[in-house]
């Protein structure tokens, strides 16, 4: 997986794809990686709500949606690195695989390792997803400029 070359930017995209990543697939891949070290909950896995926000049109003024819950977590790994997740919904799992991930992620002992058997194949599996549901908007398109009126 290729990260951006600023670091902020590439913890932006390995936390979003750890989020928004499908918590069996995590789970799955999780199970594959061996000789974790330890960590400590710094902010155990709580659920919680957050407004959502929408914009009118797409870019006019904002209003309030609605409110998502999420789950919350932040881990401390044996060797200082800290790893923070908030995932949708209420698994308390997802969110404490995630914050983990994270500070793997930022550890240099455990970032290659991470990143190719966990983030890889999950950034993967999302842009297939993406793709997928691409296509499938595309076969409903209707273009309104090349249809003919019945009585033309």
């Amino acid at each position: 997986m290729a990260y951006a070359a600023n670091e902020n930017d590439a913890r932006r995209l390995w936390m979003g794809v750890l989020a928004q990543s499908a918590e069996a697939e995590l789970a799955r891949l999780w199970s594959g990686l061996s000789g974790l070290p330890g960590w400590d909950h710094l902010r155990r896995p709580e659920v919680g709500l957050v407004m959502v926000r929408g914009r009118m049109g797409g870019d006019g003024g904002p209003f309030n949606l609605g409110e998502m819950t999420v789950t919350r977590c932040s881990v401390r790994l044996e060797n200082g690195a800290v790893g923070h997740a908030w995932v949708a919904g209420r698994s308390a799992a997802h969110a404490e695989m995630a914050a983990v991930a994270d500070a793997l992620m930022q550890d240099p002992a455990w970032r290659d390792v991470v990143g190719q058997k966990l983030v890889a194949p999950l950034h993967r599996a999302l842009a297939a997803a993406q793709e997928q549901a691409g296509r499938k908007a595309a076969a409903t398109r209707v273009d309104f400029f090349t249809m003919v009126r019945g009585e033309d």
